[in-house]
Formats: structure tokens, sequence, C-alpha cells
């Protein structure tokens, strides 16, 4: 995977080997703030591939800060240079920032003895020229409380009535799905691939049962718990099934998860956030350990503007931890 061990490139070390460093900064809508929120001051690196990148994408268009927060999209494919910027390739930019050829470079600068990985998403102020953060729920967070003077979508996705049950639904899905999919992948034995992989089906099949009488996460609007989601389902049939073993059931077989990633999906804004071709280049063409041929398969073929029929849902309130009981 390679990464940055005192401000130097090292394409063959592994996450275990050193004390990483973080960039752990906040924006704050607050002119006394060291970051505060402003318009045109901050830049989002991203990959259309990644799923914790699709986050902080997935906030910015529904919020409506494209105007407010300028964005950099990687290549999809990462190798011994890590993430690299290829302008050439189809939906991938420059580092419009800084000119750098390779994301490491802007890890560089912003910390010359940095140790660490190097990953997406990036939240990037150019004013100090500096990463301010570097984790996707963080990043998502920020742009959903603290952008909103500047936000022209009126979407609230952090209500402050509904905190404490989007957080629980973000925790729950974070460790039972979005890492899932991930502790299946790369699971280092047989006993803990099916572990994880018993544990990701059944956290499927009670989100499912959830999500058959409501038509958002959390209430009866869209949430971060939503954008935080979609992510891995989006991903789960092309990818996740097949590439991480995770194949007891496809995302499509399952009614109302399947319905409600279309729901989602056909929300204004959000198929601009989404990338398949990205998706199964990068994770077909990055694990060579996982896919030594490097073959990108050519299916499946998903029909996300079908439509799902969930406008009518009650939203009554299913208590996470008491479905399938």
């Amino acid at each position: 995977m390679g990464l940055l061990h005192n401000g130097e490139w090292e394409p063959d070390a592994t996450r275990d080997q050193y004390v990483h460093d973080t960039f752990d900064e906040h924006v704050e809508n607050s002119g006394d703030a060291e970051f505060p929120a402003e318009a045109g001051r901050y830049h989002l690196y991203i990959s259309r591939a990644c799923p914790w990148a699709h986050r902080t994408a997935l906030a910015r268009r529904l919020l409506g800060l494209e105007d407010v927060i300028s964005v950099d999209v990687v290549d999809p494919v990462r190798h011994e240079q890590g993430w690299e910027f290829s302008p050439e390739k189809a939906n991938c930019t420059p580092d419009s920032v800084r000119g750098h050829d390779t994301l490491y470079e802007v890890y560089q600068e912003a910390a010359t003895d940095y140790t660490g990985r190097v990953t997406v998403p990036i939240l990037y102020d150019r004013e100090t020229d500096t990463i301010v953060h570097e984790e996707s729920a963080a990043i998502s967070l920020m742009l959903a409380t603290e952008f909103g003077d500047y936000a022209s979508k009126s979407r609230d996705l952090y209500s402050e009535s509904l905190r404490e049950e989007i957080d629980e639904a973000i925790e729950d899905i974070h460790t039972s799905i979005n890492s899932g999919v991930y502790r299946a992948g790369f699971a280092d034995s047989q006993a803990a691939y099916e572990e994880a992989v018993q544990e990701l089906f059944d956290a499927m099949s009670r989100w499912d049962e959830i999500l058959s009488t409501r038509r958002y996460v959390v209430g009866d609007q869209l949430t971060l718990a939503d954008v935080f989601l979609f992510p891995t389902l989006y991903r789960f049939d092309a990818v996740y099934h097949t590439h991480f073993k995770c194949n007891v059931r496809r995302l499509i077989d399952f009614d109302h998860l399947w319905a409600y990633a279309r729901d989602i999906y056909q929300t204004d804004g959000v198929p601009k956030t989404c990338n398949m071709n990205h998706v199964k280049e990068h994770y077909y063409r990055s694990h060579d350990d996982i896919n030594p041929t490097g073959f990108v398969p050519v299916g499946p073929e998903l029909n996300w503007e079908t439509p799902h029929e969930r406008g009518e849902l009650s939203n009554e309130p299913t208590a996470i931890n008491e479905a399938n009981t």
C-alpha cells in the first residue's frame, strides 16, 4: 500500500510499521476560529472509487456546496505511488491547488516530517496550505454543521433533534456494514472471514427490515446516516459480493435495502457523486493480492433508475436494535 515515513514515501511500507501522525483540526462557523468556515477557502481531494471519500462528496452535493468547496479527483487505481493525479483519464482531474502528480506530495507540503498513510478524502485549507482533516466522518460532519450560511440547499443532514439517533445508527452501520465488507475481504483466516460475513448479512437483514417501514435510516428526512450507508450499498453487488466474497446474498436480493438504495441514488445530485467505472477499476486493479490478474468484471448490470415507490412510507420509529428480535 505504501505510506510516508518522516516525510519520505515508502511504497512497500505497511500501516503497522510506524506510529502514525494525523491531521485533525476542525472548520468552525466562527470568525474567531483557526479554520473559519468561508466560501472558496477549502478544497476536497477525493476518489470516486473510495466509499469513505464518497461520503464527503455526497454531503457536499446534498447541501449545495459545489460553489463553496472545490474538489479534485484522483486516479481510481492505486499502486506504488499511492493515489495519483491522472487528468488524462476520464472523470479524473489534475491537482488544481498545488499542481502535484501524487497525493503524498500534498501531505509532504502540509507536514514535512509526516509519518502515516496517504488517504482520501482530504479537507485542505488553501489559505494556510495545510490539511485540516483526513477522516471522512469528521469532514462530512463539518460540512453538515459548519457551512450552513453558504449551503444553497436547505437540507439539514444532522438535525439537532435527531443527533442521538443519527449517531447511534452511524455507529451500527459503520461497525457491521461499512467496515464489515472490509473485514471479510481482508480476513486473515477462514474463521475470521466467516465471522465477518455472518455479522455483515445479519446486519443487512436487520436494516432491510427496519427500512421496510421507514423511508430513511432515521426519521422522515435524509441525514448523515444515509450518507454513510449508501456508499457501501452502491458498491455491494459490483465489488463486495464478488471481490470481497460477501456472496451470501446480493443487494438486489434485499427488497427494501435495494429499493432504499435506489431512492437515495435518485435524490437530486447523488448520481453526480457516483462512478461505477472508477469503483470497479480501483478494487479489481489495486488489490493485486486479491485479484492478481487485474481483470475488471464486465457486470453486473443494475438499473439504479428503476422506480422505488418509497415516497409513501410512514417512517414509523423502529428501534435499531429491536428489529429481527
